[in-house]
C-alpha cells in the first residue's frame, strides 16, 4: 500500500509541474497587442487589419515610402496637436487621398496600391 501512496503523489507532483509550465505560455501568448504597441506621437501601421501584430512606427514629420506591404493593414494616427497621417498612392508623399486625424484608425485591404505614407502637422 505505500508504493501506491508514493506513486499517486508522484504523479500528482508531475501534474502539478506540468500544469505550472503550460500556464504562463498560454497566458502570456493570448494578450494581444493594442494601441499601446504605438506609442503618443507616432503613426503606426499594423499587418492583417488588427491591433494583433508588432507595428511599423514612423516619428518625424514627412514622407516614408513603403516596401513589402501588401493586403490588409491597420492604419493608426496616435499622433498628437492635430497632426494628421496619410495614405499616398504615389512615391515620395504624392496623390495622397486618404487622411486620417488625430487618433483615426482604418483598416485598408490592398495595402500594396499606397506607396508611401505622410506625417503632418
Amino acid at each position: 500500500m505505500a508504493l501506491r501512496k508514493i506513486v499517486a503523489v508522484a504523479l500528482a507532483s508531475l501534474a502539478l509541474a506540468g500544469a505550472g509550465l503550460t500556464t504562463p505560455a498560454s497566458a502570456a501568448s493570448a494578450a494581444p497587442s493594442s494601441q499601446a504597441d504605438c506609442p503618443a506621437g507616432y503613426g503606426c501601421l499594423y499587418k492583417g487589419g488588427s491591433w494583433n501584430s508588432v507595428p511599423f512606427t514612423y516619428y518625424h514629420y514627412g514622407y516614408y515610402n513603403l516596401t513589402g506591404v501588401s493586403g490588409t493593414w491597420r492604419a493608426y494616427n496616435h499622433q498628437t496637436g492635430g497632426a494628421t497621417m496619410a495614405l499616398c498612392y504615389g512615391l515620395n508623399g504624392t496623390n495622397c487621398l486618404i487622411v486620417l486625424s488625430e487618433n483615426q484608425w482604418r483598416d485598408q485591404p490592398f495595402m500594396q496600391d499606397f506607396k508611401s505614407i505622410v506625417l503632418a502637422k
